[in-house]
């Protein structure tokens, strides 16, 4: 199975998944000092949200890459490419 080779595009989803990380030992922090189910309820569709956009990224990248391997568009075919790659993006982060 390819794996995600540029450096960018892997930092991007990286860091992402730290903010994640941080946002989740946050709704540990406030189960822990007892706030209100509503307000960790919250918390928990923010982190839901940054899981789902990382992974959205994190395919968009990848598609981007394989297709760019098996395709190897000229200068002009690339563009056309990386617009519907951020048409479909588009598209795709409407559904979550």
């Amino acid at each position: 199975m390819p794996a995600l080779t540029n450096e960018a595009d892997r930092t991007d989803v990286l860091n992402r998944l730290r903010r994640a990380e941080g946002q989740i030992r946050g709704v540990q922090r406030m189960i822990e000092e007892g706030d209100s189910c509503l307000k960790i309820g919250q918390q928990f569709s923010a982190v839901r949200k940054a899981l789902d956009s990382t992974y959205l990224r994190m395919t968009m990248c990848f598609m981007e890459q394989e297709l760019g391997n098996c395709l190897q568009p000229d200068d002009d075919q690339k563009a056309g490419v990386e617009a519907m790659l951020k048409d479909m993006e588009a598209l795709l982060a409407r559904m979550s």
